[in-house]
């Protein structure tokens, strides 16, 4: 076994991936760039070293640094984690070349897989069922066009080298197709360095389902079960279970021999995932699903894999690696249930913006039997900018499904909060609980299906009362709330107003009989034993809803309440008299909602506008992001220029007042 290897990667991943090495007695060299000195894989790790400025592509994509580095530390083998240089086949190449393993599959296998056009020509050589679609060379724009209109709409554009969400666009109708592809082109460009693309026909009820695979050097290929991925944004997961709802003995026995025979058709090594995308407009069938592709690394979701077969798949890459078998295919035996939720530095409520900047309040659930987490970032850090904005991975375990949905919805309840960064965990909580889920009736389709039930506008009734019983509590000290609520001959009622959004709301307060009604636009609130306890510079409310306990933490802040609850982290500001300025001001302002750099400008002085044209294309988190115009108007003044930097908050677009463009 190796005695030293270095982690080109950086995050969750990195952190991962050293927990199981030390347990294995193995030493550990994190590589990090500037942006990343402070962060819990450097200080992990056994050895680390800086190899660049923040830009991945001026650090963790530096493959020749990376190897200087390992070669100078005595690092014995690279593990490359996910994304970055994962199935980058040059690079395992430069591995091979300098005597370094690459804890991976072979260059070859990478190539095989990496191009998505190639690896479906590939598969379906090798019998396995693939999508109807076009996956030639021919990239001219109107022979695309040309083939899509045969395949038939709805299509989807992927790009061949793509992964993550990336250079992928759904086209519903003919007329949408060359700005589609050019915006797929661009973007798959600018991430994996290739504009090639392949045409799909989309499935209207697609479910992704995959089958975690994993060979060595022997000639064994085995497969460790399926996953369901199908809750996914904008084409990249959310929520992942193992094993998939609705599986059958005979879908799993034909999908997970497809699995294992595109595993040898390229002589794979290492851990493996081969994706499938299935037709879930009813039960599963045998003949209903195609290969959609293989990636040739360690997924982000393998933590639910792990749960329900009991073994560590990193420690199994490792050992693989060092030249050791996988085990017998009937001695890997599955167990319960397992679902995982990506905890993403991002704003629902915003349309799921990404969120950057100071964690200065990170709440996390605690490891236990039932219970993983999976992370890279601690309070006190920062979701930098520069990469995938994951704050966590939350992991629940049951004895069966519905076991599993209740352990990882209260994990995220309970255990789960950010700030002032947003946190997209009440959104994960909410789809756990939609009935639908519960019922594993899943599709891609289903947050888009279901958006508005699983984003509610507002606050959640609890949360507010938590700040309101803060205020009453007299914790915050607020000029503006009255605390005072006799009333003659009936119990008190007190009234705490707030601020969200710019927008003025009153919530009611009433205790009558040991129960307190929290009365707020979003709903009431009932709560029973409730207490405010003084935590200093924060309060812990605790409450009683029907039989189960609840608590939020408050934190005191000028500007008003920050309530920790749910999942998520909410601000009630106090009222301000210049909010209703404030609110007009804004719906003439477009402004950057996130750092980022102005890919286009389609608008200019003087041009008239309607509600919803996309004024200004934004690029953050190497994801393109179109604003759009708040009311129909007139363009008053363009700050926004191509190329430009812009930092979160920065003006791009003024409006004339409504008035003035009558006028």
């Amino acid at each position: 076994m190796f005695k030293k290897i270095l982690i080109a990667n950086r995050g969750e991943i990195a952190c991962r991936v050293m927990r199981t090495a030390k347990a294995m007695g193995i030493k550990t060299v994190a590589v990090y760039s500037e942006a990343d000195a402070k962060a819990p894989h450097v200080k992990m790790a056994d050895e680390a070293v800086l190899i660049g400025p923040a830009p991945s592509a001026e650090s963790y994509l530096k493959g020749d640094t990376i190897l200087k580095v390992a070669k100078e530390t005595g690092a014995e083998a690279i593990h490359p984690g996910y994304g970055f240089l994962s199935e980058n086949a040059g690079f395992a190449e430069a591995c091979a070349k300098a005597g370094i393993v690459f804890i991976g599959p072979s260059p070859d296998a990478i190539r095989a897989m990496g191009l998505k056009d190639r690896a479906k020509a590939l598969m379906e050589k090798a019998g396995v069922p693939v999508t109807p679609g076009y996956h030639g060379e021919d990239q001219d724009p109107e022979h695309l066009k040309a083939e899509a209109n045969r395949i038939g709409y709805p299509v989807l554009i992927k790009a061949v080298a793509g992964g993550g969400g990336k250079g992928m666009r759904k086209v519903d109708a003919e007329k949408d197709f060359l700005s589609a592809l050019e915006s797929c082109k661009r973007e798959a460009s600018k991430s994996f360095g290739d504009d090639n693309v392949l045409i799909e026909k989309f499935i209207s009820s697609p479910r992704h389902i995959e089958v975690q695979v994993f060979g060595d050097s022997h000639g064994n290929v085995i497969h460790l079960f399926e996953r369901d991925c199908s809750l996914q944004r904008r084409h990249q997961k959310v929520i992942e279970e193992a094993p998939a709802p609705g599986m059958t003995d005979a879908v799993r026995a034909a999908m997970t021999r497809a699995a294992v025979d595109a595993a040898k058709a390229v002589n794979y090594s290492g851990a493996g995932t081969v994706e499938f995308i299935v037709d879930g407009s009813g039960a599963l069938r045998p003949d209903g699903f195609f290969f959609m592709e293989m990636n040739t690394r360690l997924q982000v979701e393998h933590p639910v894999t792990e749960m329900v077969i009991g073994l560590d798949l990193v420690k199994l890459q490792l050992e693989v690696a060092a030249g050791g078998k996988v085990p017998a295919q009937d001695a890997v035996t599955l167990t319960g249930h397992a679902i995982e939720a990506r905890l993403y530095a991002e704003d629902p409520q915003s349309g799921f913006l990404p969120s950057t900047g100071p964690l200065t309040y990170l709440r996390l659930p605690f490891n236990g039997k039932d219970v993983r987490v999976d992370t890279g970032v601690e309070e006190g850090g920062e979701v930098s900018l520069h990469y995938d904005p994951m704050i966590a991975k939350v992991i629940g375990y049951g004895a069966t499904r519905e076991k599993a949905i209740d352990t990882l919805a209260d994990a995220i309840e309970s255990g789960v909060a950010a700030w002032p960064v947003r946190a997209n965990g009440g959104f994960l909580r909410s789809a756990l609980l939609h009935p639908a889920f519960i019922a594993g009736d899943v599709s891609t389709h289903f947050i888009e299906q279901n958006l508005d039930a699983l984003v509610p506008k507002g606050a959640r009734a609890d949360a507010v009362a938590a700040a309101a019983l803060t205020a009453l509590a007299g914790a915050a000290r607020d000029p503006w709330a009255s605390r005072n609520g006799w009333r003659m001959n009936a119990a008190p009622r007190r009234r705490v107003a707030f601020e969200m959004d710019g927008e003025r709301m009153e919530t009611g307060v009433l205790t009558e009989g040991g129960v307190t009604t929290v009365a707020s636009p979003w709903g009431d609130a009932v709560l029973s034993e409730a207490k405010a306890s003084d935590l200093g510079d924060a309060v812990k409310v605790s409450w009683l809803a029907g039989h189960e306990t609840h608590g939020a933490e408050v934190i005191r802040r000028a500007e008003g309440l920050i309530v920790l609850f749910g999942g998520e982290g909410r601000l009630f500001a106090w009222p301000r008299p210049d909010a209703l300025a404030d609110a007009l001001e804004a719906g003439n302002l477009v402004k950057a909602p996130m750092p980022g750099k102005v890919l286009a400008v389609h608008v200019k002085p003087g041009q008239a506008v309607s509600k919803g044209d996309a004024l200004v294309v934004l690029e953050a988190m190497k994801m393109e992001h179109a604003l759009t115009a708040p009311r129909d108007g007139v363009v008053d003044s363009v700050s926004a220029e191509a190329g430009a930097q812009v930092g979160e908050g920065d003006a791009l677009i003024t409006l004339a007042a409504e008035e003035d463009a009558a006028a």
